[in-house]
């Protein structure tokens, strides 16, 4: 099977607590997904989309340790499998069961683990994967901000929070590549950058840049610098627990997944306090720089812009990010994905998911009455006009992504037993460890 370029969208999925764990924010629910879930899949195939950012929500799905209720899950996927349509499977994005409590529980990893284990086991076609969803996103708003889940501000509740976080997302892996040895991770992960407002600005504004690559460092086994070594170690994390992510690096199995809205760019003030700076150097210039860290093939895996009073600004961005992709992908960078999040408008995005208040964010590539938008009809376009000029060029992954209905086909098979075979051979991991620098 030849190479593919991912032409993806989402169906949005968090699903955090706010109000002291009272109230869940489920977007499914606000989104209408429950109800339209089957004519949300029939949009997909209209837009030529063979790729969805998706996921069961976790909250009513994974009741307890080993106790499941795939009843949605079941026929979703099923119809997924039916259309053809290869899911990048959202495990975990933004909140946990009520059970469970808040990403300070140290027993998450090792059961949310178990809980992808036996997804995998259930759904075995499923190969693409993005265990936990911005990870450092997650950590921040739930441990830092104070906005989610255990809505506490403190360096130590982040670094608690980002810890077991991204131990949860390696041992996912794990367990996912157990079942489906050829599986193939897609790290959706917010790309930022922080601007210093003045001079007195430079040294914050350098520790948040250094921050805002810690889940990715910690996931794929790389040496964080000396400042953000001292920072870990400062608030909370171990030697051993350092050394878990250097020695169970999965980079040979993954993509990195850079999202970009125009939100992704700080000023910073000398006191460290932060605004918006909107777009400044733009996803390619930022997007270059995370792949000169990681060396991975990208995948563009979420952006959006609301559509206002001129009904051509989600157009335009569509354009300037799409742009943006095939620059960074001329300068020789594997880019092998873009998705449009999400497919229908969302709700409440507007305060960060921390109010009720209803307000309907006009974002996505379809309103929540399923008529589509102007987005929607240009990308549909974009997509028809590429789909059969990028696949030529795009980067050829060593492991082929596999189709739903191919997934019991021999080469299949096959694929999957040479995988499992060289990751059982231990002698090449020195050869493909993460290089420092």
């Amino acid at each position: 099977m030849g190479p593919q370029f991912l032409f993806a969208t989402g169906i949005e999925n968090s699903n955090p607590t706010i109000q002291n764990g009272k109230l869940r924010v489920d977007e499914m629910e606000k989104c209408g997904h429950y109800k339209f879930w089957q004519r949300d899949f029939e949009l997909v195939q209209e837009l030529g989309i063979c790729f969805l950012r998706y996921g069961p929500p976790i909250h009513t799905t994974w009741l307890g340790p080993g106790k499941y209720d795939w009843s949605f899950a079941d026929v979703t996927f099923q119809d997924l499998l039916r259309r053809n349509i290869a899911p990048i499977v959202d495990l975990c994005h933004f909140g946990v069961p009520d059970w469970l409590g808040n990403f300070q529980n140290p027993e998450f990893p090792v059961l949310f683990a178990q809980y992808a284990r036996a997804f995998a086991q259930r759904f075995p076609w499923v190969q693409l994967y993005t265990p936990v969803n911005e990870m450092y996103i997650c950590a921040q708003f739930s441990a830092l901000y104070g906005w989610w889940n255990e809505q506490l501000s403190s360096d130590q509740a982040f670094v608690t929070a980002l810890k077991y976080i991204v131990k949860a997302n390696v041992m996912a892996m794990q367990s996912i590549l157990e079942v489906r040895p050829d599986a193939i991770f897609i790290q959706s992960e917010s790309s930022e950058y922080f601007h210093a407002e003045n001079p007195a600005a430079i040294k914050p504004a350098e520790i948040m840049n250094a921050r805002r690559f810690l889940s990715l460092d910690l996931n794929y086994g790389r040496r964080v610098n000396s400042e953000m070594y001292e920072y870990l170690f400062d608030n909370g994390m171990t030697r051993d627990e350092y050394h878990f992510f250097q020695g169970n690096s999965l980079k040979h199995h993954c993509i990195m997944g850079n999202d970009y809205y125009r939100t992704n760019e700080h000023r910073v003030r000398a006191d460290g306090s932060t605004s918006a700076s909107g777009e400044v150097f733009g996803y390619h210039v930022i997007t270059s720089q995370y792949h000169d860290r990681y060396r991975l093939p990208v995948m563009h895996t979420e952006t959006n812009l609301w559509q206002g009073p001129c009904g051509d600004e989600a157009v335009n961005w569509l354009w300037k990010e799409w742009a943006n992709v095939l620059r960074v992908r001329n300068d020789g960078v594997p880019m092998i994905g873009f998705t449009w999040y999400s497919l229908t408008d969302q709700v409440d995005w507007d305060t960060a998911l921390r109010e009720p208040n209803g307000n309907v964010n006009p974002l996505g590539l379809y309103d929540l009455d399923r008529n589509i938008r102007p987005v929607g009809a240009a990308y549909k376009q974009l997509i028809a006009d590429w789909n059969q000029v990028l696949p030529a060029q795009s980067v050829c992954l060593q492991v082929p992504i596999v189709m739903p209905r191919a997934s019991n086909e021999a080469w299949v098979r096959e694929q999957q037993a040479n995988v499992r075979a060289d990751t059982a051979d231990k002698s090449t991991e020195p050869a493909n460890a993460t290089p420092q620098s």
